[in-house]
């Protein structure tokens, strides 16, 4: 496993990190949940990512309990606020992000968070409230660093020019082969400011695996083959993209690696991309994504699979 330094932290991320949305405390089994955890540590993997509406806290229980016992420094821990955990609870408000903040500790079984991350932006609260209350909490030593999902170039630049306040050293954005948005300007704005990607959805929902064969039924142990985890698979799970995936996998075979260490190594080109989120449903899964951190491929190869890509229509 290789690592690297989290934009301007002091923190050093494996290339390739957990993530558990979808899975922990929600679409696997408890004790496969486990089991991947102490796989993913086996495997050098350092950087767990969750969230507090994960399951609405099902996801940061199960690691509460899974992480007892290790010792609190020999991992690095993210979780999230914003989304709703009640129709009263959600946003970026002060007392949202204090509360939210302490429930996701307690849960957690922790004194603090390496990262804590703002899921979305809230417009309906000001930047300045938001970001005080993010450094009052690094302040007092719930919260290490801090960072944000998804939000727009305006948005970070906002963020920016606050003095003052604590800067963010994260980004995560969804990216991949077959999702690329972020390279037009959040990812240079970023590269410029000390912040790095820890990037969602890498495998764009596992279909970049290429488990899924054009025209075939999904198998059984998949990803969409599960309601309780195939709900945001709609966009990727369409006969054009299954077919141009399959169109890349000669790619893969040249390369000498699998069509998912080869998506995977796709992002890790990117040299603001910290790390590469994965989500499993098997601890096998874990081993072979693993492999993907420090790939040398030939950029000739990546180049001839972003053009199939590009050939997608839109859905």
């Amino acid at each position: 496993m290789q690592y690297r330094q989290l934009g301007d932290s002091d923190l050093t991320v494996s290339e390739i990190s957990l993530g558990t949305w979808l899975t922990f405390g929600v679409g696997i089994e408890r004790e496969k949940a486990i089991a991947s955890l102490n796989q993913a540590f086996d495997l050098g993997i350092n950087f767990i990512d969750t969230a507090n509406a994960y399951g609405y806290g099902a996801a940061e229980s199960l690691l509460g309990e899974a992480l007892k016992g290790r010792p609190r420094d020999s991992y690095i821990l993210g979780t999230k606020v914003f989304v709703p955990m009640s129709e009263t609870d959600y946003g970026l408000s002060r007392a949202q992000i204090e509360k939210q903040l302490d429930a996701s500790l307690k849960r957690l079984n922790t004194d603090y968070v390496d990262l804590y991350q703002c899921h979305r932006y809230d417009v309906d609260t000001p930047l300045e409230e938001t970001m005080e209350a993010l450094s009052d909490a690094v302040k007092a030593g719930k919260v290490r660093y801090i960072g944000f999902s998804e939000w727009s170039p305006k948005q970070i630049q906002a963020s920016l020019d606050l003095p003052g306040v604590e800067k963010f050293v994260s980004s995560q954005p969804q990216y991949s082969l077959l999702w690329r948005r972020p390279e037009k300007a959040v990812i240079p704005l970023c590269a410029e400011n000390g912040i790095s990607q820890i990037v969602w959805s890498p495998l764009a929902q596992g279909v970049l695996s290429g488990k899924y064969l054009p025209g075939d039924t999904p198998p059984q142990d998949s990803r969409a083959s599960s309601d309780k985890m195939n709900r945001q698979m709609g966009h990727w799970n369409r006969p054009e993209v299954i077919e141009a995936v399959h169109r890349m996998k000669p790619l893969a075979d040249e390369a000498g690696v699998s069509m998912a260490q080869f998506a995977l190594a796709w992002v890790l080109r990117e040299p603001n991309v910290a790390s590469a989120i994965v989500g499993v449903s098997r601890p096998e899964q874990l081993a072979a994504n693993a492999a993907a951190s420090g790939l040398k491929i030939d950029p000739a190869l990546f180049e001839k699979a972003e053009a199939i890509a590009a050939e997608i229509p839109r859905a």
